[in-house]
């Protein structure tokens, strides 16, 4: 027997809205291999991270730069390009996260996300401000799946954890929130979500 659902959180990125940086690369650096060589030595993913954790970009460009000064362009446009990786929302998933919230659901959100580039998705897709709230990992300095940032949002949206639904499109958040001592799904595309949410008493 599921414990009732009182809290429900979602996840940001490739849940509520598209994000991918492949999309301004395919045009900077045209050809294939070479992209992918850089995403795998200089852009990477531990990188990036980093940010979501707080660094400053200007400190991470210059980390970089140091070390592959003939990829200073390419560097800087990450950031510089960033509004073009998280192209479109997710329609159906906003119209749920909305639904739970027209229908008297506690939503928030938890995200992996820096904090100069949330404000500019806040901007972007002001659906991110109808939830009573967010923690921000950029803001915050601990990103998922650190057991910490899970413990620090239920304590600031007051959740109790055995009474939260978790919703992360990566296996690995999941897994942390159930370390936390959350319910958790992982996200693949809204029929599994609303399923999900039918599952653990939730309908629509």
């Amino acid at each position: 027997m599921t414990s009732e659902i009182r809290h429900i959180v979602f996840d940001i990125g490739r849940v509520l809205i598209h994000y991918d940086p492949q999309i301004p690369y395919s045009r900077l650096i045209p050809d294939e291999a070479q992209r992918n060589w850089f995403f795998a030595n200089v852009c990477t993913h531990d990188w990036n991270i980093e940010q979501d954790r707080g660094r400053a970009w200007e400190e991470a460009e210059a980390l970089l730069i140091a070390d592959y000064p003939q990829h200073e362009e390419l560097i800087r446009a990450f950031r510089k390009h960033w509004h073009e990786m998280v192209s479109h929302a997710y329609a159906e998933s906003v119209a749920i996260m909305e639904a739970l919230i027209e229908d008297g659901r506690d939503v928030t959100m938890l995200t992996n996300f820096a904090a100069d580039t949330f404000k500019q998705a806040r901007k972007l897709y002001p659906f991110l401000d109808l939830p009573r709230g967010v923690t921000v990992s950029g803001e915050v300095g601990l990103i998922k799946p650190d057991p910490a940032i899970y413990e620090k949002h239920s304590r600031d949206f007051g959740l109790e954890p055995a009474h939260t639904l978790f919703i992360d499109d990566s296996d690995k958040n999941v897994e942390g929130a159930r370390l936390a001592g959350w319910n958790a799904v992982l996200f693949t595309g809204t029929e599994k979500l609303k399923n999900d949410l039918a599952a653990h008493g939730v309908r629509l």
